[in-house]
């Protein structure tokens, strides 16, 4: 009861300190929002150029990694999980998204550096582009997880319409620490290989691959640090069982993702003046 007072209090708090952010970045925001979406339709161009099947690989890379780690720990491995297919796959959405955004935020003011030397862009549109981009990815993906569903013959739950919710908390995550990271790289170029290993290491930090009930305690209590731990587990709860998390499960989700925005913003608007210094 103390702990879930203690969190609902942290979000309160972080709403009260974010109104005047949002209040002062949202007429910049509006006023470039057509530069975001060209942006973001630039990169979603890139990524497909020459490609024979384009936007189709959304859809097929998560299949065929599914398919791979599937036999792995189903059969070879023989983790004890019913329908491994559609749990790994649940999981693996949310989790590549917010690997996949704060990887891509991490080089976006420094790859944008020629951009921004000529006209007067407001800085944050670039990781936050970034987080907008994989988030056109993950909903591509998403066709692939419904398609696995379809093919197992799983249940679709009606809980599976509250999907956008941990989407969205993984997204607000993901565009605070693509803040902090796209602000530290300038700074610190070796963050960008320290990211890099840190992402192999969150993937198994992470319970995706495996649920967290085979851990032992003191491993479960170490990971319930992890933010990464609720939103995964928050897609599964809704897509594969069924169930609506709590109210308290719900405040941690807001919570972590509160933070990382506030502290992705305050990091962001105190060295964003000297990027070009760094450039």
């Amino acid at each position: 009861m103390i702990a879930g007072t203690a969190v609902t209090a942290t979000c309160l708090i972080a709403f009260v300190i974010l109104i005047p952010q949002i209040k002062r970045y949202l007429p910049a925001f509006l006023q470039y929002r057509s530069l975001l979406f060209n942006l973001v339709s630039k990169d979603i161009k890139i990524k497909y150029r020459r490609s024979v099947l384009g936007l189709l690989w959304s859809v097929l890379q998560p299949l065929f990694i599914m398919l791979i780690v599937s036999a792995v720990f189903s059969h070879i491995l023989r983790v004890g999980v019913e329908n491994y297919p559609a749990f790994y796959i649940t999981g693996i959405l949310i989790f590549s998204f917010i690997i996949e955004s704060t990887s891509l935020s991490l080089n976006s003011i420094s790859g944008s550096a020629s951009l921004l030397k000529k006209v007067y862009i407001p800085k944050y549109l670039f990781p936050l582009e970034k987080c907008l981009f994989a988030c056109v990815n993950m909903l591509f993906s998403l066709i692939a997880v419904v398609f696995v569903y379809l093919i197992l013959g799983t249940p679709l739950h009606l809980t599976g319409l509250l999907l956008p919710i941990p989407m969205f908390y993984a997204a607000v995550f993901s565009v605070g620490l693509g803040l902090v990271l796209s602000a530290a790289v300038m700074f610190f170029r070796d963050v960008s290989h320290l990211y890099a290993i840190w992402t192999t290491a969150w993937m198994y930090l992470t319970p995706v691959l495996y649920p967290l009930d085979i851990l032992p305690g003191f491993m479960q209590a170490i990971l319930s640090f992890n933010p990464l731990v609720y939103y995964v587990g928050y897609a599964r709860d809704v897509m594969l069982y069924g169930v609506v998390p709590d109210f308290g499960t719900n405040m941690i989700c807001i919570g972590f993702a509160l933070v990382s925005l506030i502290v992705g913003i305050a990091v962001f608007k105190k060295t964003q003046d000297d990027f070009i210094l760094h450039m």
